[in-house]
């Protein structure tokens, strides 16, 4: 049983060192390299794209802060209409005076 464990041990160290020399050669550096390229690839246009969106939403947002206040001024603007006396009744009124 012991030897059996050992055995696993040994085999493991062995594994393990071999799969560190296969991880630390020049092909696999290589091959990180490339990946760490294609990510800040990735990354460069992602932020590219999130900008993109920004100010795309920085517009919308003026333009419908600008239909609101148009909107608001017209209602401004029929609340005034509403309330200023009819013709008619400035000219009863003077008629009275």
């Amino acid at each position: 049983m012991i030897h059996g464990k050992a055995a696993m041990f040994i085999g493991g160290a062995l594994f393990g060192s071999a799969g560190l020399r296969i991880l630390g050669s020049r092909d696999a550096k290589k091959v990180y390299t490339h990946i760490t390229a294609a990510v800040l690839r990735c990354k460069d246009q992602i932020v590219s794209d999130v900008e993109t969106i920004q100010e795309n939403c920085a517009d919308i947002l003026a333009d419908a802060k600008a239909i609101n206040e148009a909107r608001a001024a017209e209602e401004k603007e029929k609340i005034i209409e509403d309330t200023a006396p009819a013709p008619e009744a400035k000219d009863e009124i003077s008629d009275n005076a």
